[in-house]
């Protein structure tokens, strides 16, 4: 998944301005308690993060 989907979608489930602050902000277990800005630092693929944000607030497997 290219980093401008996956940012495409954030935007799409969280809102234009929240999908920033939650990737910057929400630590979470499933991307081994980092945020998603820290896992894409980190080398993570995008999908990964993906997988990972929709497996923590719970998007439905449609809009995965």
């Amino acid at each position: 998944m290219r980093l401008t989907i996956f940012w495409e979608r954030m935007a799409d489930h969280f809102g234009e301005a929240y999908a920033d602050s939650f990737a910057r902000d929400h630590v979470m277990a499933e991307l081994g308690g980092r945020t998603v800005q820290e896992a894409l630092a980190a080398g993570w693929e995008t999908k990964d993060v993906w997988r990972g944000v929709c497996a923590a607030v719970g998007i439905p497997a449609d809009r995965r």
